[in-house]
């Protein structure tokens, strides 16, 4: 039985992992009393005790919880952006490449991608990866999340009945082009540039789209969206968590790509759209399942060996 303990289990992504433990009879869980649960010398002895400790803290916190690790078994799955790009760490995105799983297999430090950075970088690796897309391309990137990314705090300003009208619609954020995630999207990816990335909040709990819009004049050979739909079904081969579209699919025959389409699902959706001279890459997904605690899981089953789907849903 493996022993596993939730450092964070009361932010959102912690809870969600907590929930896909119940039916679990592999795992045990470690519970922490309410009391404690900010407590170093607390947190510090059941991390030690676990076979696997997640880390659903904010960044400080999550930096704190891995220089607690005394015990050589111990194994880490962060879910915080404090080791994303860190050396040592395996990052949490198995369908990248063989050597991410393999990472992620035999890694003891763990860290979940950004649930932006999931989408972003799931179209554009394999794009820099295959030679279509030059490292020096100026990419551009924007998205649309539901409000249950940006934690309890934002949830709560959300659900408020007394909340600002502007609450009920698409708020555009992060600016001054500074997101938290901006980081990993360019290291992870290979890119010489930081992306410009507009992403927006919308008023619907769980679901996101990241698209990345470009020039087919600019990439290496000619591509068009038939072309990249069929190299996707090429470089995904295989992955159970990763669905590349058909150009028929009802949801492009329709014109409208939905948020939370696929609020629930712990996989991940690629289309591409446009035309012969501009094409639009988009990927859907949960921020909350894929962009968070069902990668969190993935990551786990790997690393115990276990079926990769097991306790997600897909």
């Amino acid at each position: 039985m493996t022993k596993v303990f939730i450092d964070g289990s009361a932010g959102t992504t912690g809870l969600r992992i907590d929930e896909r433990f119940k039916e679990r009879e592999d795992v045990t869980l470690l519970r922490i009393e309410e009391k404690d649960r900010k407590d170093p010398a607390v947190r510090k002895q059941m991390i030690n005790e676990s076979d696997i400790t997640f880390l659903c803290l904010p960044d400080d916190a999550a930096r704190e919880s891995v220089s607690f690790v005394e015990k050589d078994h111990v194994r880490i799955i962060d879910t915080s952006t404090a080791h994303r790009t860190e050396e040592g760490w395996a990052y949490g995105f198995p369908e990248l490449s063989k050597e991410h799983k393999e990472h992620i297999i035999n890694g003891k430090r763990i860290a979940v991608p950004g649930c932006y950075a999931s989408g972003f970088i799931s179209l554009v690796y394999p794009m820099i990866a295959g030679g279509i897309l030059p490292k020096d391309y100026p990419v551009t990137s924007f998205a649309l999340s539901g409000y249950s990314g940006a934690g309890k705090k934002t949830i709560a300003a959300y659900e408020e009945k007394e909340r600002p009208v502007e609450f009920s619609s698409g708020r555009e954020y992060a600016l001054s082009q500074e997101h938290k995630h901006l980081k990993e999207m360019q290291k992870v990816t290979g890119l010489s540039r930081t992306p410009l990335f507009s992403p927006i909040i919308d008023d619907y709990y769980s679901g996101m789209v990241v698209s990345v819009p470009l020039y087919a004049e600019l990439l290496n050979g000619k591509q068009t969206p038939e072309s990249l739909l069929e190299y996707y079904r090429e470089y995904y081969k295989g992955q159970v968590f990763i669905r590349v579209s058909e150009k028929e699919d009802a949801v492009v025959y329709s014109g409208f790509l939905a948020g939370k389409g696929l609020s629930g699902w712990d996989g991940l959706k690629i289309y591409v759209t446009g035309n012969e001279e501009r094409i639009v890459l988009s990927a859907q997904f949960d921020n909350l399942g894929k962009g968070a605690s069902g990668a969190a899981i993935q990551c786990m089953n790997l690393m115990l060996g276990r079926e990769e789907t097991k306790g997600l849903v897909l």
